[in-house]
């Protein structure tokens, strides 16, 4: 008897959901969304993992502003450059919040960090301390020194590696500990690597949080959605976030403690003494809490993105010894045969730039940008969108849309000599919530690049061009680790034999 009440329940079931679908497609304006729409997990059932290219193949059939239901919370999905400018020029205000889910909570320090805050008044603060004292344009120009340095210090070991024999060399470990020593410099005064430094272990550790933190970041998406499993399966990943943010507090908090007891450095301060020097005048707002979110935030973000970066633009000009070779000529003729490339050239070297944008099109660092909410009912693409809505814009399809870019798979840096793009291109974000960490990123990644392109010769090993496979996740590293034939270029013999 059980079994045939059941029976006659699910048509009844179908039905209302049926109903309910053609009602809000109809009647309310709600963008298009596929049906059905299941009972507790919505359009959980759809995105099958890799979730970018489950939404991609929603995206070829509903448009490119699409709207799911994520278990208890609705999501809309954006992946054109149009529908991405009407969220942040027009709608800005609306979808500057962020939704309340398990990573912002234990990882953005129960959501007060500079990334998973919400918008208003706290926030604008620590947009405004970030802007005029830890990020702005004067702060990073003298804060240069330290780039210069740990750059050089990174073409010394890849002369040194290839001058003692070593012909191949897997570049991902250098890249890290090259970004790992700026941030850490600039934060700190530490210096992690490198022969004097002996302080690899502690190094190692912060490595071991960032891997956690990325594995975390992939893996807690059903918990946020679907409130009953927090009870269950999810019980145990909410463990793991606790022990993964006391790991991240303990190592914070040591820096801060040891720049406390060093104190303050004048001219040559870090930016954690900058902070404890406000802490004084103002000890109830710059409280140990909130220097070690902002550093927390700076750290995480700096490295692991400009790392990614980094090893994609070198497999792609290992990939086409063409452009390598055009960059070569332009570094050459700019800064010549007698020094090493500095920031000061930059401004004069456009065919880098536009390298490190073309990687950047093609290979953003993140695959969507971090979520948004919105605090109130708007429109996008002339469809409502309702009140608590969490924002999805897939950046990678937007900047691979074949309508804004030709050709959109071919590594070709001459399209932003003349590209005039707009919202086609935002790989750190856009409006109120960009990434106020661009400006940093910028620098170090873009003069890594060209010390190494000005420096060494770069090849294939073998005939077989380097795998481009991305690896899993939100954030976009590559499944394979590049490895290439490092040689010093014989023009810069002299000059790297000084350094």
């Amino acid at each position: 008897m059980e079994s045939v009440s059941l029976f006659l329940c699910f048509p009844a079931l179908l039905f209302i959901t049926a109903a309910l679908y053609l009602y809000n497609q109809l009647y309310t304006n709600l963008p298009p969304s596929p049906f059905p729409a299941l009972p507790i997990i919505g359009h959980l059932w759809l995105l099958k993992k890799p979730l970018h290219k489950a939404l991609s193949r929603l995206s070829t059939k509903y448009g490119s502003v699409f709207y799911l239901i994520y278990g208890s919370r609705r999501v809309l999905v954006v992946s054109s450059a149009s529908a991405a400018e009407e969220c942040f020029t027009k709608n800005d205000v609306v979808f500057a919040n962020r939704p309340n889910i398990l990573f912002g909570k234990y990882l953005g320090n129960n959501f007060t960090s500079i990334v998973w805050v919400g918008y208003g008044e706290y926030w604008r603060n620590l947009r405004k301390l970030c802007a005029q004292e830890i990020l702005s344009p004067h702060r990073l120009q003298k804060l240069a020194v330290i780039r210069v340095e740990e750059v050089r210090s990174m073409v010394r070991r890849f002369y040194g590696l290839s001058r003692g024999g070593v012909e191949v060399v897997e570049m991902r470990p250098v890249f890290f500990e090259l970004l790992f020593n700026v941030l850490t410099r600039m934060i700190a005064g530490k210096r992690y690597y490198g022969e004097e430094s002996g302080k690899t272990e502690e190094a190692k550790r912060f490595q071991e949080i960032m891997k956690e933190t990325a594995r975390l970041a992939s893996v807690a998406d059903m918990g946020d959605f679907v409130t009953v499993l927090k009870w269950f399966w999810f019980r145990d990943l909410e463990k793991q976030f606790v022990e993964l943010s006391k790991r991240r507090d303990v190592f914070m908090q040591n820096l801060i403690d040891e720049c406390r007891d060093s104190g303050s450095q004048g001219e040559n301060r870090t930016l954690i003494q900058i902070l404890l020097d406000l802490n004084e005048a103002n000890p109830d707002y710059y409280k140990d809490d909130v220097i070690k979110s902002l550093m927390q935030t700076l750290l995480q973000a700096g490295v692991s993105t400009s790392v990614d970066s980094l090893e994609w633009a070198m497999s792609l000009l290992v990939n086409n010894p063409e452009v390598l070779h055009k960059a070569q000529n332009e570094i050459d003729s700019v800064v010549g045969k007698d020094g090493l490339i500095t920031e000061a050239h930059l401004a004069e070297l456009p065919y880098l730039r536009y390298i490190m944008n073309e990687t950047l099109r093609m290979y953003p660092v993140a695959r969507f940008l971090i979520p948004h909410e919105s605090s109130e009912e708007c429109t996008v693409g002339g469809f409502r969108v309702p009140r608590g809505t969490m924002l999805l814009v897939d950046v990678k399809a937007v900047q691979n849309d074949p309508k804004i870019w030709g050709d959109p798979e071919v590594f070709r840096p001459e399209r932003f000599q003349e590209a005039n793009v707009g919202f086609g291109f935002m790989p750190f974000g856009s409006g109120r919530r960009k990434c106020p960490g661009e400006g940093l990123a910028t620098r170090v990644v873009v003069l890594a690049l060209g010390a190494m392109i000005q420096c060494f010769n770069w090849d294939r090993i073998g005939e077989e061009m380097v795998d481009m496979t991305e690896g899993q996740g939100l954030f976009g590293p590559k499944a394979v680790s590049l490895k290439a034939k490092c040689g010093a270029r014989p023009n810069m013999v002299s000059l790297l034999s000084e350094l």
